[in-house]
This record gives C-alpha cells, structure tokens and sequence, in this order.
C-alpha cells in the first residue's frame, strides 16, 4: 500500500518525465532532419576535418544544373539524355575535391600573385565565369568580346557612357570572379607540384630501358579457357572461398554497402492504347482536312503538338516527310507514320522563294547623342572602313561586310526579325538603326543579298504514345498483390520469376547516384534515386520496400527492391557478382592445372604442342616485357622474359593455357633517353590526385539525409 501511495504521489513527475522524454525524442529526430541547421546536421559530406556544409551543396548542385541547362541549349543531341540525378553526388565529389586542394595549398604556403591572376584572367582565362560577365554586358547591349575590353567597361563607366551605379553589379560580379580565380590558380599550382613529385630514379629508369631492348625471338601458342564446362571442372565451397580470399583486397568497399534484389516494371503501351492512339489520329486529319481549321483545342489537351516548319528544300528530312511535302498541295493533310511510338501528321503550307542570307554592314555606336552623328556620316557618302577613324574606336566599332543566316537546317534563324528585315529592304541602301537604348546604338545597311530559294511551310502534328493510367493502375495493382504476399527478402527472391518478374543484382551505397540500369554502366532508372535513399536510410536486411514509381510520363516505370546484406569493409561472398568471380577464378585455375598436364610436350616440339591446343603457334622475333600483342597477361609475359631458350613451356595464365618457346635473345642497341623514361615511369604509375589528398582518411557521406523521405 506504502509502495502504491509513493506511486500516485510521484505520477504528476512522471508525466512530466515522460514528456520531456517524448519531446527529447521528437527535438532529436528534428534535429537529424536535413531541414535542421545547426551543427554537424548541416553537414553533407565529410572528410579528415573538411565538412561540406549544406548551403555549400545546394549552391553547387545548382550551378552544375545550370551549366547543364546551358549545355543542353548549346548541344541538345549530346547532353538531352544526360541524368540529372547525378548531378547531386558530382556536387559532393567536386566540393570534396575544392576543400582537400585548398587544404593542401594553404599547408604548402601557396599564395597567388597579381602578375599571375592578370595572365590567367586577361590572358589565358580559366575561369568560365569571364565568359559569363563578358555574356551579360553583351545582353546589356555592348559588344564585348575580350576580358580587357570587359574590364575596361566594368571599371571605367563615366568614359564609356555609364553611371557608377549601372557598372555596381557588373564590379561585385568582377571582384567574386577574381576570388575564385586565385583559388583556381592555387589549385593548379599544387596539382603541379604534387605531380612533380612522382619522379622515377635512376634504377627505375634503367629497368625501363632494360625491359625494351631485352628482346626475345619465341613462338606462343593459346589456348583459351572459353566458357568452361561446370561439370568437367567441378569447384568445391572451399575452392571458392579460397580464390575470394587471394583477391579480398578486389572487393573492399570504402563506405557503408548494402545489396538488394531488385524490380524494374518498365510499363508500356497496352494493345488499348494503341487503338485509341490511332482514333486520335483519325480525328486529327479530319478536323485538319478544311484549308483554314486549325487543331482543336480537345485534341492538344490529348497531348497533340503542332509544329510549324518554315525549311529549304535541301533542308527538308529524308524520306517520308520530305516526300510528302515535295509533291503536296496547299492545305493537304496526311498521316505520314504510325507506330507503338505515335503518330505524325503532315498539313501542307505555303510554297515562297526568299533569300535564305543576307550581307550587312554594321556599326556600333556607345552614347546616343553620338548615334545621330554616325548616321548621318555614313548616310552621306562616309565609307563603313573609315567610321572608327573618324568617330574614335572607343565609342565606334564597324563590321563590314556581315554575312546573316536567315535560314539554316534547322529553318528561320530569327537573327533578324520581320520587322528590323522589311525595314532594311526597304531602306534602298541606307543606314537604318537597327537596334537602340539609351546607352548605345546599331546601324546597319544591307550590302548584299543572295539569290532567292524556296522555302516550304507546313504543319508537323505529332503524338508521342505514352501508357495511359489505367494501364499503369494495372501494373501498379500486379506489383501491389506480389509484394502483399511476399513481405520479406527472401519470399520476394524465390517467387519473382513465378509472377514474371526479373530480379536485378546491386550494391548501393550513400555515393550511389540512383539504381543503375545494369551493374557497372553509368546508366540510371529515371527516379530510382528515392529508392536507393530507402536502402541506404531506412532498409535492413530481410526487408522488402514498398512501391516506388517513376513520374515520366511517356516512359512511366514501378520499383521495387530487397535488401539481401549490408557491410561496410569488403563485399562478401554472398554477392552475386563476388560469387561468380570466385567461382569462375577457381575454376578457370582448376581447369588451367588439368590443361597443363594434358599439353605437355611428348615430343618436345612446339608444334605438337599447338597441334594438341588445336591452335597454331605465331613467332614473336622481338617479344618485349610489357610490348608485345599474343600475351594478355602479365604474369605470363614475365615467366616468358625470364625464361631461357631451348625449351618448350606449358603454363596456366588468367584467361588460358600458354605455351612458349624462346629460340633466341638479343639486346638492342637503342640510346638510353632519360625524359622518355621519366615519362613513361610517370605513365605507369599514373597519379590519382584524389586519392594522393585523402590517403587513408575517409569520405563520410550524408547526402541522403538531406533528401525527402517517402
């Protein structure tokens, strides 16, 4: 009873305990959010005592999805298909590259000097950043093409026609640029010095020349392993675990590693959706078919898109579209393909002759007041070549004689629009302005014209077929039922192929961008990303994920994944891709020792030997440790330097059975030449610089903590 009353006595406490315990809890796991800003939670990636903090991270995932942004505009063809969930882990790896550089240039003293961050700067810029100032003042409406003559605007503005205040931006922008320039030439000068420290010696020069003009006359003969036969050459576990722990060092791991198996359900159209694809198609055409209708409204909601094309003869496609536009009337419509991709539909234009470039000369002018004055001169007789020397070319800059494309494969160029066109052909040879603002002007005057060509229009509608959501809810409904009845790891494994699944092998880890498409290609499922964010987080071994889906729309995609194993030193044996190297160095040693025996010379003659190999031997007259093309494997290639002439010798290699005899040596007599070899040491030893600044700390990455849950 005593007991009790102290109980009852003490609950008002306990409840205060026991809240301040829940809310000790619900603060922690606040503070392990990537939300969180204090502390070590900020930091994404770590390395000996460098942090990346959080900030750091976004700004330059940012920036790099710009510069692919950009390269996507500039080069469409090579970099559309690039993944930009990538871009989150080359974030990581730059920022740790930056911070082990700096470190190591701030240990070493290394300070940049005025003399060289003018050079790298004005003369041999190597900061893209110049470019993009020199971007910006050219869209402000100056013509800028050097960083001198950027500077020269930027910190000069009263004496090129600009206000303090209108150059402030373009000054701060300036001043950041040269910060991290002098970072930049920091970094270089001690790459340069860290490589200058992988120097050969004098011996290791020497073996290099010895190893060249050692020269050995010999035949070789091989017989490949090929595809060896699992019951021949029969491996026991012991076997196996033997050839995994000569090569352990192959499979060490350098962060936390998890495997799965894993589910990709890549959905495509149904036998539905293509019937109702060519219904779109059907209506398309007859809306179409009336010289003035244009595409309804309903059916762009269907996702139809109309193209217009404006393109030279010679420019035109190859093959149906081409043929159908060469030869159609005005206002004809056809469907010119039809497949499980889509359709396309072709409404026929205009036919025009129009000149497809136009020559002009142009003259910059800085200041308005000057513009008029300049106009005036060349309107009345001054040559385009003298308007500098006149006007001064601080305030003038001509460009006779400039060839503009109007049309290219592509089509209309838009360099010039109708209007600024008509206005110049309309001119009768005169300068016009162009283009103007309160800071500068550009006249022009068309100097020539090439002859017209025709030019076709016409309307490309086009319809990508994409699954529809009743197709995808029957997928999504298929994987739902098969995970409901296989919950764990290991039901998942055993019964997927049963409900004609294909199960993927993978190890990931906080450096995994997304779910490879194969093991080993720098090719990733669309959205997979999330996925390998609930292995690394959330997922133990044993344990099945839910359904992840991938948003595209025209290549929708479902997900799912077990975890099998996780470790953090070397990949085990119970990897897949670690089992069968195994598997198959044991028994390719087990067969390359049975194949040795079984090729030994009876006769001693070499060509017994390759009779017996079923091959024929190839005379090798200068065999070279390191340079030569009928050995692949090194160990091999030693065993054959070091060999004597006479004998024949049967030796097991990594890929196949060997056999060699050497009939003569020789040394040649080349002159020894110490810069050729300290390069080719240099070659051989080829420096990581990355793994020179870590040595043996690691990258301790956090990256995942700082993505959304699901």
């Amino acid at each position: 009873m005593a007991t009790l009353e102290k109980i009852r006595s003490k609950s008002v406490l306990l409840i205060i305990v026991i809240g301040v315990a829940l809310l000790a809890f619900i603060v922690g796991d606040a503070l392990t959010n990537s939300r969180n800003i204090f502390g070590d939670n900020t930091t994404v990636a770590k390395i000996g005592g460098q942090k990346i903090d959080y900030t750091d991270y976004i700004r330059r995932r940012e920036e790099l999805n710009s510069q692919l942004e950009q390269a996507r505009r500039q080069n469409p063809a090579q970099y559309a298909a690039y993944d930009t969930q990538l871009l989150s882990q080359l974030a990581v790896d730059n920022l740790i590259g930056e911070r082990l550089l700096d470190d190591a240039a701030d240990n070493a003293g290394i300070q940049t000097s005025g003399e060289q961050l003018r050079f790298y700067i004005m003369e041999n810029p190597v900061n893209p950043r110049i470019n993009e100032l020199i971007q910006q003042l050219n869209a402000s409406g100056l013509s800028i093409s050097t960083p001198q003559q950027a500077y020269e605007v930027i910190f000069n503005p009263k004496r090129n026609g600009f206000t303090d205040a209108q150059m402030a931006p373009f000054q701060r922008a300036w001043l950041a640029m040269e910060e991290e320039t002098k970072q930049l030439i920091r970094r270089q000068q001690y790459q340069r010095l860290l490589f200058g420290t992988i120097k050969a010696n004098d011996l290791d020069k020497k073996a290099l020349y010895n190893d060249y003009v050692a020269t050995s006359n010999v035949d070789v003969a091989f017989h490949p392993y090929g595809q060896l036969d699992a019951d021949k050459y029969k491996v026991t576990d012991a076997e196996i675990a033997a050839a995994y722990n000569e090569d352990k060092s192959l499979f060490k791991v350098e962060e936390p590693t998890k495997d799965v198996k894993f589910i990709a359900v890549n959905i495509a159209p149904s036998t539905s959706d293509r019937e109702d694809a060519h219904m779109l198609s059907v209506k398309a055409v007859e809306e179409l078919s009336d010289s003035s209708a244009q595409l309804s409204k309903e059916l762009k909601k269907e996702g139809l898109v109309v193209s217009r094309k404006e393109l030279r003869s010679s420019d035109l496609p190859v093959g149906a579209v081409k043929d159908y536009v060469l030869g159609a009337a005005p206002g004809q419509v056809k469907v010119i393909s039809e497949n499980i991709k889509g359709f396309t539909i072709v409404k026929m234009g205009r036919r025009n002759m129009v000149a497809d470039s136009i020559q002009l000369n142009i003259v910059q002018v800085v200041g308005g007041a000057l513009g008029d004055k300049v106009l005036a001169s060349l309107n009345g007789g001054l040559p385009v070549d003298s308007v500098a020397s006149r006007f001064g070319t601080d305030s003038v800059m001509a460009q006779p004689r400039q060839w503009i494309p109007l049309f290219t494969a592509q089509g209309r160029t838009g360099a010039l629009e109708n209007g600024q066109l008509d206005s110049l052909l309309a001119a009768g040879g005169k300068y016009i302005t162009l283009v103007e603002s309160p800071q500068a002007r550009v006249l022009a005057q068309v100097a020539q014209r090439k002859a017209p060509v025709e030019v076709y229009e016409y309307d490309e509608i086009s319809y990508e077929l994409k699954p529809s959501t009743k197709t995808v809810s029957g997928e999504r409904e298929k994987l739902e039922k098969f995970l409901d009845q296989n919950p764990d790891a290991k039901s998942f494994i055993a019964n997927a192929a049963k409900a004609g699944y294909a199960l993927q092998d993978f190890s990931l880890s906080a450096s995994t961008p997304a779910v490879p498409r194969m093991a080993g290609m720098n090719s990733y499922y669309p959205d997979s990303r999330q996925v390998v964010r609930w292995v690394v987080m959330d997922a133990a071994p044993g344990q099945v994920s839910h359904i992840y889906e991938s948003k595209d729309a025209m290549t929708p995609a479902l997900y799912a994944v077990a975890v099998t194993e996780e470790y953090d030193d070397y990949a085990p044996l119970t990897n897949p891709d670690v089992k069968n190297y195994a598997t198959e160095k044991a028994r390719r040693d087990k067969a390359g020792d049975q194949l040795v025996k079984q090729y030994q010379p009876k006769s001693g003659s070499m060509a017994s030997v390759a009779q017996a190999m079923a091959t024929t031997s190839v005379n090798n007259p200068t065999f070279r440790f390191g340079y030569n093309p009928q050995v692949g494997d090194q160990e091999v290639m030693g065993k054959i330097t070091g060999s004597k002439p006479g004998k024949v010798v049967v030796v097991k290699g990594d890929n196949g059975v060997y056999a060699y005899q050497i009939t003569s040596q020789a040394k040649e007599n080349f002159p020894f030449n110490d810069q050729q070899y300290e390069q080719q040491y240099f070659q051989l030893v080829n420096p990581n610089t990355g793994a020179m600044l870590r040595g043996a700390d690691k990258v301790v990455n956090n990256i995942y903590k700082f993505e959304a849950g699901d």
